[in-house]
């Protein structure tokens, strides 16, 4: 293993998988495995890179960073000569963490005195600009991620964010720097180094810039962010003939579907009003699930009425909606509740039969995977940026698409319960 990579979710997991899987155009990737929380046996001796997934994003610091340094740990004995901190291209995190906890933990444990932090996912219009990150053409804390129910994000500099959560020095590259090419940026990053300056955020407005920081990154034991800073990482390797460069390709699994949701950012509310014009939808209230009154077999009971039509079932709402449920019962019983719902759904879904799984949400896509069991996924080709079709190894084997919320075009639920077929 060459890459090895700690996500803080499920869907980022899956995000940065097909990154390096699909590589630099015309280059190809590497051989990709998504491990699916920490590997209990070795890998498999072909895979190049290998991704674990932690649900970590959210949990305290302490608890975070414990799970980080063992997926460290796993990695280097699996021989990688680089390790990846991935992060959503949102910065989700608080004052508290878990972001820069996990940056200084990854960073000491690894011996690193130069850290890129570049959040950067421009194609998905996550960019970073005089350090600070914008969504579109909005800066972070007026794009709707500062009503998030778990880490609202009320400050787009990045600076000011890392620095409250981190006990290193935070530095800044500016985009002047990056267009300069790697070579320019790697005198930056030694220069930063020299001043006592670890936590560097790079800007990048471009997959053009991200190239070039990830070459730059050609030596680096630990680079942090989201899915865009692996563009180039697979080409070092391949430039050095470490690689060959290869393009994913996973067997199509024919069989029922279920698509489940629990997101509630806009981009999966609009895709949801998209999809209930041509199948059928069924919303679950949380207040119902609380009490008891609904349950897995219900939504068990729906999906399997409404077999080969692409059935989904959501506990989305407005973040109004989410926000006034988290205050009457507690964030964390909510979050809790939801999470089992919708284990519990996807295990007995399984049981009879299921063999496609659409899951909307990093949470919940956390919760899905987790109550499974998978243990690992092989990355397949893109349905969506960033959304890859995966299939778990196994004589019955499973299809997922694992989407974060933000993620994906209007039709994204019915193209993706198709791709997983082929």
């Amino acid at each position: 293993m060459l890459i090895g990579v700690i996500a803080d979710d499920f869907t980022g997991a899956s995000d940065i998988a097909i990154t390096l899987s699909k590589g630099l155009k015309g280059e190809g990737g590497l051989k990709t495995t998504q491990y699916l929380g920490l590997p209990v046996r070795p890998a498999a001796a072909d895979v190049e890179a290998g991704v674990i997934a932690l649900k970590s994003r959210s949990i305290p610091a302490e608890d975070a960073v414990a799970q980080s340094l063992a997926a460290c740990r796993w990695l280097q004995e699996q021989g990688c000569r680089q390790i990846v901190f991935k992060y959503c291209s949102t910065f989700d995190s608080t004052d508290n963490g878990n972001i820069g906890p996990v940056a200084d933990a990854l960073a000491e444990h690894l011996g690193a005195q130069s850290v890129v932090v570049c959040p950067a996912f421009p194609a998905m219009g996550r960019t970073v600009y005089q350090g600070h990150l914008f969504v579109h053409d909005k800066l972070l804390n007026e794009s709707g991620m500062e009503h998030h129910p778990l880490t609202p994000m009320k400050d787009a500099d990045l600076r000011r964010v890392l620095q409250r959560q981190s006990h290193r020095r935070v530095a800044h590259i500016g985009w002047n720097t990056v267009v300069q090419g790697s070579q320019a940026l790697q005198s930056a990053f030694q220069r930063e180094a020299q001043q006592g300056r670890t936590l560097l955020i790079v800007d990048a407005i471009s997959e053009h810039d991200l190239t070039a920081i990830g070459r730059a990154c050609k030596d680096a034991v630990l680079v942090t962010g989201g899915s865009g800073i692996a563009l180039a990482l697979p080409h070092n390797f391949i430039a050095q003939g470490l690689a060959k460069g290869q393009k994913a390709s996973v067997p199509h699994i024919d069989g029922p579907e279920a698509i489940l949701v629990g997101s509630c950012s806009g981009a999966t509310r609009q895709q949801i009003a998209e999809h209930q014009k041509a199948h059928p939808v069924l919303m679950i209230e949380v207040s119902d699930v609380l009490s008891g009154t609904t349950g897995p077999q219900q939504l068990v009971d729906f999906i399997t009425e409404h077999q080969g039509q692409a059935p989904l079932v959501y506990s989305s709402g407005d973040p109004q909606t989410v926000q006034a449920v988290q205050q009457q019962h507690g964030r964390e019983k909510v979050a809790a509740a939801l999470d089992n719902l919708f284990g519990m759904t996807a295990q007995k879904l399984v049981e009879k039969g299921v063999r496609r799984i659409v899951v909307g949400g990093g949470e919940t896509s956390g919760a899905v995977v987790s109550a499974l069991n998978l243990g690992a996924l092989t990355i397949g080709e893109e349905i969506d940026t960033g959304v890859p079709a995966m299939v778990s190894q196994g004589e019955q084997p499973i299809a997922l698409a694992l989407k974060s919320g933000n993620f994906g075009g209007k039709d994204f639920f019915a193209r993706a319960v198709s791709a997983l077929r082929g």
